[in-house]
C-alpha cells in the first residue's frame, strides 16, 4: 500500500505541474511568465515604461516620447504612428491583444507630435521625410533594439516612414509590418480619384468647389468630408460612437506637420510627399514583410497584395469589413493576422 500511495503522490504533482505550467505561444520555445513579462525595464523608480528620447535634428537637440508595455526579449514591436502629426494614441487598442500572447510594443509620438516636444517655426529643417528616418534611427539606438527582436509597425504615413527605414537599415530589423499605405504617392493619388466617385456628387461638387478656391479653413470643409467620407473609407465605425482613443488623437493632429508633408486634401497627397515613390525599390526588401489592406480603405487594397509579391518575403492580409482604421472597424481580423505574423517571426 505504502508503495501505491508513493506512486498516487508522483503523479498527483506531476499532473499538477503540467497544468500549472503555461502553455507555450506558437513558434515558441516557452511561454513567458507573467513576472518576466512584466518585469520592469530597470531597478530605478519605474514610470510605467515611459521612456524621453534626446533626438539631434538640424535644428537642435529636441524630446520623443516612447512607452514600453510589456517584455520580450525576442519580439519587440515598435508603432509608427499615422498623419504626419497624429498620435500614438490611437494604437492603445493593441494594449486588449498583443499581452496575451506576450509580445512587448511601444508607443512613440513621432517629433511634433502628442507627448513629444513640438518646436515652431522650423518646417523646412524638420518636416523633412529623410530627417523622420534618422529620428526613428535614434529612437531605435535609444530603445536597443536590433534584428535579434525589433518588429517595425508602421500605419498609413507610419507605413511611408517603415518602408523607408527598411530601404535604409534593415539590417536593424527583425520584421516589417507595414498597414494601409501604398508605396507610390502618384498611385494613392490616382486611387483617391475612385474613391471620390463613390460619394454623392452634390458632396462632391462642393467639395471640389471648397479646394479649388483654396479653402481649407472652412468649416463647411470638415461638416462634408466627416460624415460623407470619413465614415465610408477612414473608420466604418458610426460618428457617435468612434473609439475615444481614435477621437483623441485626431484631436491632437499636429496642421503644421501633416500640411507640410501631407497637404490640405484629403483626396491625395500634395505636400512634400506628392512625388514619392518607392515601388520599385520594394525588391531591396529582404526581411520578413506584412502588408496590410482594407476592402473600404482609402489605399488600394490590391495594391497593398501586390506589394506583398514584390518584397522578397512577403504576406498580405485583407481586412474584408475594414477601412483606413481597420484596426478598429476590422479589429479582430486585423488583430490576428499582425499576431500572427509577429509570432511567427518568434
Amino acid at each position: 500500500m505504502k508503495n501505491v500511495f508513493v506512486f498516487c503522490l508522483l503523479l498527483s504533482l506531476a499532473l499538477w505541474q503540467a497544468c500549472s505550467t503555461p502553455t507555450p505561444p506558437e513558434n515558441s520555445d516557452k511561454a513567458l511568465t507573467l513576472q518576466e513579462y512584466f518585469a520592469p525595464e530597470d531597478s530605478g523608480i519605474q514610470n510605467g515604461g515611459v521612456k524621453v528620447i534626446p533626438i539631434k535634428t538640424p535644428a537642435g537637440t529636441y524630446n520623443v516620447w516612447t512607452r514600453r508595455f510589456g517584455h520580450n526579449p525576442k519580439l519587440k514591436v515598435l508603432t509608427l504612428h499615422g498623419g504626419p502629426g497624429a498620435t500614438h494614441e490611437y494604437f492603445e487598442c493593441i494594449q486588449s491583444f498583443f499581452p496575451r500572447e506576450g509580445i512587448e510594443f511601444f508607443y512613440y509620438d513621432q517629433l511634433g507630435s502628442g507627448n513629444s516636444d513640438n518646436p515652431q517655426g522650423q518646417s523646412e529643417a524638420l518636416w523633412q521625410l529623410p530627417r523622420f528616418v534618422d529620428e526613428l534611427e535614434q529612437v531605435r539606438v535609444a530603445l536597443g533594439l536590433d534584428s535579434n527582436n525589433f518588429i517595425l509597425l508602421g500605419h498609413s504615413w507610419g507605413g511611408i516612414l517603415a518602408m523607408e527605414y527598411a530601404l535604409k537599415y534593415q539590417q536593424n530589423l527583425k520584421g516589417l509590418i507595414i498597414s494601409d499605405m501604398m508605396s507610390s504617392a502618384p498611385e494613392y493619388d490616382k486611387y483617391s480619384e475612385v474613391l471620390a466617385q463613390k460619394l454623392d456628387p452634390d458632396v462632391l461638387k462642393e467639395l471640389r468647389t471648397i479646394e479649388a478656391n483654396n479653402d481649407f479653413d472652412n468649416p463647411r470643409y470638415m461638416e462634408l468630408l466627416t460624415p460623407n467620407f470619413y465614415t465610408q473609407f477612414i473608420c466604418r465605425i458610426p460618428l457617435d460612437q468612434w473609439p475615444e482613443p481614435v477621437n483623441r488623437s485626431f484631436s491632437k493632429m499636429n496642421p503644421e506637420v501633416y500640411v507640410s508633408m501631407q497637404g490640405p486634401s484629403e483626396f491625395g497627397i500634395s505636400g512634400r510627399l506628392e512625388n514619392w515613390d518607392v515601388s520599385k525599390r520594394l525588391p531591396e526588401i529582404k526581411v520578413p514583410t506584412l502588408t496590410v489592406g482594407a476592402t473600404y480603405d482609402t489605399m488600394d487594397p490590391e495594391y497593398m497584395r501586390w506589394m506583398s509579391t514584390q518584397v522578397q518575403n512577403g504576406k498580405f492580409l485583407l481586412c474584408p469589413n475594414g477601412s483606413h482604421m481597420c484596426m478598429w472597424d476590422d479589429q479582430d481580423v486585423w488583430m490576428k493576422g499582425v499576431m500572427d505574423f509577429v509570432l511567427s517571426l518568434n
